[in-house]
């Protein structure tokens, strides 16, 4: 069962509502002062840095044939796999075939992947990019180019 998250913020030596209606969502389910909860914690991603990565999918498909005619998104997850980024493996029965390891991309949305992740997973399609694609840059000189980079 999956429950609506409920947003706070670090104080000194606590945590306390992010806003009124995280506090309000609080007192709904019935929380008081006192009471033990369980939680998992994770730090929210910097809406800046996901739409550098987004941008980096784009540069791609703007700029490396091997990419041309693909959106932002389908470039990110094609570059997961290749490069073997932030992805899992499972075992699937084929029919007629028999069992198969694939390789499954993790999403990169905020509910899925953390900040800390999100940062070594960008930075390893940089790496990815200037091995495979630009060898002639730097990952860093691609991340640059993203950030300066407006897609259509």
């Amino acid at each position: 069962m999956s429950r609506e998250k409920i947003f706070l913020r670090v104080v000194k030596g606590a945590l306390v509502p992010a806003d009124d209606y995280a506090m309000n969502k609080i007192r709904s389910r019935g929380f008081r002062v006192g009471d033990v909860l369980q939680a998992d914690l994770t730090k929210l991603r910097n809406p800046a840095f996901n739409r550098l990565v987004h941008r980096i999918g784009g540069l791609v498909s703007a700029n490396v044939e091997a990419f041309s005619g693909m959106d932002g998104h389908e470039a990110l997850k094609r570059i997961q796999l290749e490069g073997n980024i932030a992805c899992t493996q499972q075992v699937v029965d084929m029919p007629g075939i028999g069992r198969c390891m694939v390789t499954i991309p993790k999403s990169l949305s905020f509910d899925n992947m953390d900040e800390g992740e999100f940062h070594e997973t960008a930075r390893a399609m940089c790496r990815f990019i200037a091995e495979k694609y630009w060898p002639s840059l730097t990952a860093e000189q691609i991340e640059q180019m993203a950030e300066t980079f407006v897609g259509e």
